[in-house]
């Protein structure tokens, strides 16, 4: 059996048993050009970091929105995307 939470428009599973497969309404909003971005933008940080360039408590708020930026390049979807309604992903043109 399966419990979801509610969390806005998006229903998280809280368990799942062995033999049911997992269902997550979680939809990708992230397009590849904006996961390049942020993927981008979080190195620079981190080079800025281990560059010496930055420190003290900036550096650490930057090297925590670093590591956002890259979990949520990797699952293609952005939290904060949710209550604007925002998706970058392109749509394909129908021929």
């Amino acid at each position: 059996m399966e419990h979801l939470f509610q969390m806005g428009q998006m229903q998280v599973p809280s368990f799942t048993s062995s033999n049911q497969k997992s269902k997550t309404t979680m939809k990708k909003n992230m397009g590849n050009e904006d996961r390049i971005i942020r993927v981008v933008a979080a190195m620079a940080i981190i080079a800025l970091y281990f560059g010496g360039l930055i420190s003290g408590t900036v550096a650490t708020i930057l090297l925590v929105v670093a590591a956002a930026f890259i979990a949520t390049s990797f699952v293609s979807f952005c939290p904060l995307y949710l209550p604007f309604g925002l998706n970058t992903i392109r749509k394909k043109l129908s021929k």
